[in-house]
């Protein structure tokens, strides 16, 4: 139970004082959009939206919500298109200045949607993209509790999420709530405003009890707040049974069209034509028309008292989910009507709206008169969720080369373990911060020595049942201290959950190195929430492996091609395609570098399976020139061999760099003198090409060290990827080119015979480079 209500929220005559905190609300959302739309100057004349009866819905809650029951500790992701009540509310608590009222959707102003890094007033939780907002606080939960395991810093709340019914269509949403570690989150508290309606119409049936199965069968407490304290009064009255059950066993479609009836037609429509019509009209014929109009849209999501009972009625010991049924546009002229979602009041409207609510249109952000009990309540709230500035404590020291030379044949993929290994003992500070997620796939990533190391992570203790068998490698001790956490499959949760872990500097002050691993043809199914929570300030490096047709014998199924150009084309991130273990451990180390920190950035590696010579990345033994190797793999690419007299370049990246290396040697042996440029990341060298060009901030003196103007020769580049992904190349010295990639859907067979199924075998590398040679 929340105790959040004080005595002087409960001073006055009930709910007189907050009914006119919410009437407030209700004008300042609906003026928010007014503004932007019909009085704020618009010579391109486009669209500038907003959602006034989408706000509408959401008033009483939010209104209950802020000014009784919400605590300091608390936090709260916002539907994406109720963001104007947010802005109302942090109006009137002080936190949003009065300027930005009429800004809405405008460059600088109040975005779109509630946005943690864009927004000038405080938003928990950025939100937008349907689904992933509504999700988020869950992932929040948890790595407030990690942290507040991990050393404390994060204390206790409540992660509430504001949803839209027809937000429960999405996928993203039952991901989430059936992983099997959220029913421990009892923190956890989901309220759904059912309105009934989506976009373009009132959906024919909700399906609530199904929906209701689904969370109960979940493990998730469940309350239902259909009806307001007025229908639920006549609910006791002679014939009060059968309105009960004429209103539950009504469609959706006809209950909204109710909401657009006068008194005459709901004493006609509202009986209907069942054995209980007799006694519903005699019931209602009792009523005056406004009680009736009132009656019919008292649903408990616009009813104060029955927020209350519902809020305090919340079970903290496991996840809660509140059916708020409301009406899409309540209190407005539009209530209810199957194509509000973006209509927008007229001037008369908006009038007749600011009579009845007792506001001015000609002056719609006054404030409330100072010293009144509106004023007070606000003022009092403001105080009681006032929280202390978190100080971000910088992150540990990260050595930039932890100094050894691998040898033998070694993967990509492999030196990510090793590199973990590594951490704990030369950079344990550092090492601590680091925590892995992986959907079911730790051993096939060769995450098992880390996290035979660190253990996985849970909200208690449990005990490990095959700690005694010798035949046990992976040891799955599962502790509130442990660093790996295990999800099922959903990649969604994973980048969700790696998004949050790497937002927790700016909330709590407490950086983590969060590093998610996962199949990488998985990444383009985890992209859109993985990029979300970059937008929304979330720090975090995303790990796909095994990747490319490498994994040749899994066949088609498991073999990605698109995945190098979207880490190219992803804002907030560096992306990497290391082919040497040393590769991959210098970036990551770099990658590690940049989380955890303001202006901090976020890291995509793709490591492969493939067993690779170490010997061929010929890493230089004197410790000047090492660095200087670091140095530009770090920055995107480095000259592997550089051979007088060279009539043609290779640029290749990945696991295809041996095949380049063969190639070269097969065309020196004919006569064709080629050099070869180990590629790191496109990304890097793409910004490096538009800083020289002045379209971006960005160093570009790596083109200078890898493509020099004087050694500019006929290009072949090559990767396991889309081609394109490392064709711009060519544009830096403006020389022929050929670009080699994967462009069909992946074969099963032996590796030889899959790259020449593809052309990116030594073979089509030496046929290109002979082409361009001529």
């Amino acid at each position: 139970m929340s105790s959040a209500m004080t005595s002087p929220q409960k001073a006055g005559a009930g709910f007189t004082t907050l009914r006119e905190v919410e009437s407030r609300v209700l004008w300042l959302s609906s003026a928010i959009i007014h503004h932007a739309n019909r009085v704020r100057p618009n010579p391109s004349g486009l669209k500038v939206g907003g959602h006034q009866a989408s706000s509408a819905s959401m008033v009483s809650i939010m209104t209950s919500l802020w000014f009784r029951h919400l605590r300091p500790e608390d936090r709260v992701s916002v539907k994406p298109h109720a963001s104007p009540v947010l802005h109302s509310i942090n109006y009137l608590l002080g936190r949003l200045d009065a300027s930005y009222l009429p800004r809405l959707r405008e460059f600088g102003g109040l975005q779109s949607y509630p946005s943690r890094s864009k927004d000038p007033d405080p938003a928990d939780y950025s939100t937008g993209s349907v689904g992933i907002g509504a999700t988020a606080p869950i992932w929040g939960a948890i790595s407030r509790r990690y942290v507040e395991a991990h050393g404390g810093g994060a204390g206790t709340g409540r992660q509430y999420s504001l949803v839209g019914d027809a937000e429960l269509d999405e996928g993203a949403v039952w991901e989430a709530v059936l992983d099997p570690a959220v029913t421990e989150l009892g923190e956890i508290v989901w309220i759904v405003d059912v309105n009934r309606q989506s976009l373009d119409r009132v959906v024919p049936n909700i399906a609530a009890e199904k929906l209701r199965g689904m969370f109960g069968a979940a493990g998730w407490q469940v309350i239902t707040l259909k009806y307001g304290q007025l229908l639920e009064r006549l609910f006791t009255r002679p014939g009060g049974t059968e309105l009960r059950q004429r209103i539950d066993e009504m469609t959706n479609p006809e209950y909204q069209r109710l909401l657009r009836c006068d008194g005459q037609e709901l004493r006609q429509r509202l009986p209907g034509a069942g054995p209980g019509a007799p006694r519903i009209a005699e019931l209602v014929a009792g009523l005056d028309d406004d009680m009736l109009a009132e009656a019919v849209t008292n649903l408990g999501g616009h009813d104060l008292g029955a927020l209350d009972t519902a809020f305090e009625g919340i079970d903290d010991t496991r996840p809660t989910v509140i059916f708020a049924y409301t009406v899409k546009g309540y209190g407005l002229a539009m209530k209810g009507h199957p194509q509000n979602h973006s209509a927008l009041l007229t001037d008369e409207q908006m009038r007749e709206l600011a009579s009845r609510l007792r506001t001015d249109l000609d002056d719609p952000w006054r404030p409330f008169t100072e010293g009144s009990p509106a004023q007070l309540l606000c003022a009092h709230t403001a105080d009681r969720l006032s929280r202390a500035e978190n100080t971000p404590h910088r992150p540990p020291a990260l050595p930039a080369d932890i100094g050894r030379t691998p040898s033998g044949t070694a993967t990509t993929q492999a030196a990510l373990g090793r590199l973990l290994l590594d951490l704990t003992r030369e950079a344990p500070e550092a090492a601590r911060r680091v925590v892995t997620v992986s959907p079911d796939v730790s051993s096939t990533t060769n995450l098992g020595g880390w996290v035979n190391k660190v253990g996985v992570w849970s909200s208690a203790e449990r005990p490990d049942w095959f700690a005694d068998d010798a035949e046990t490698i992976l040891h799955w001790r599962e502790k509130p201290t442990g660093q790996h956490i295990e999800l099922g499959i959903a990649e969604v949760n994973l980048v969700s959950l790696i998004g949050e872990l790497g937002a927790t500097w700016s909330r709590w002050g407490e950086p983590l190195l969060p590093i998610g691993v996962l199949y990488d043809p998985f990444v383009e199914r985890a992209l859109e929430p993985w990029s979300y929570a970059i937008y929304a300030g979330g720090q975090s490096i995303l790990i796909g492996t095994p990747s490319g047709v490498s994994l040749a014998p899994e066949g088609g199924a498991h073999q990605s091609i698109k995945t190098p150009s979207i880490g190219l084309e992803q804002p907030g991130c560096v992306t990497y395609e290391p082919a040497f273990a040393i590769d991959t451990e210098w970036t990551l180390l770099a990658s590690l570098g940049r989380l955890g920190q303001p202006g901090g950035r976020s890291a995509y590696l793709r490591l492969s399976t493939k067993p690779v010579d170490q010997s061929l990345a010929a890493v230089p033994a004197d410790a000047a020139a090492r660095q200087r190797r670091r140095r530009q793999v770090v920055a995107g690419a480095y000259p592997l061999r550089r051979v007088p007299g060279a009539q043609v370049t290779i640029a290749a990246m990945g696991a295809v760099v041996p095949e380049a290396l063969a190639a070269a040697d097969r065309l020196a042996a004919a006569g064709t003198i080629a050099d070869v440029v180990c590629v790191t990341s496109p990304d890097l060298l793409y910004r490096a090409v538009r800083a020289r060009q002045g379209h971006e901030e960005a160093e570009s003196w790596i083109l200078d060290q890898v493509f020099p103007q004087e050694r500019a020769a006929p290009l072949v580049t090559v990767l396991d990827g889309h081609p394109h992904t490392l064709s711009f190349l060519a544009t830096i010295n403006r020389v022929r080119t050929t670009a080699l990639g994967v462009t069909r859907f992946g074969q099963s067979g032996s590796l030889d015979e899959v790259y020449r199924y593809h052309g990116i075998d030594t073979d089509s590398i030496i046929r290109a480079a002979l082409d361009l040679a001529d």
